[in-house]
């Protein structure tokens, strides 16, 4: 009786698990793509010249900055995209490890259940 208690605990976790590799997936894509925008915006400033007047979006509003900052804002929005890239990508491989380990298990209880 524990046996098959203990196949679909596996079986549950196994897709829990999946479920997480492709939210990660997911995340990283939109990261992927915020970097891109930001890479791009960045192209874009760094042509215009040094007094030209720029706006900062938050929220509704707009806030005149600097081209300086703004330049700023976007090299640390790189970075802090890259940092969680960085980090979903570990998290990734760990997540599909746990899956080839539950698939693993449930593939040796099979087979143990077919040898009895």
């Amino acid at each position: 009786n524990a046996a098959p208690s203990a196949f679909s605990e596996l079986q549950v976790k196994m897709i829990d698990t999946q479920q997480k590799v492709k939210l990660a997936d997911l995340q990283i894509d939109q990261l992927t793509r915020a970097q891109k925008h930001a890479k791009l915006t960045h192209a874009e400033i760094a042509k215009l010249p040094d007094n030209t007047r720029l706006y900062e979006g938050i929220g509704r509003m707009f806030i005149l900055q600097s081209k300086e900052e703004i330049n700023n804002l976007l090299m640390d929005k790189q970075k802090t995209v890259d940092d969680k890239i960085k980090e979903l990508e570990q998290k990734k491989v760990y997540l599909e490890r746990s899956v080839k380990d539950a698939e693993d298990n449930i593939r040796e209880m099979l087979l143990s259940r077919r040898a009895q």
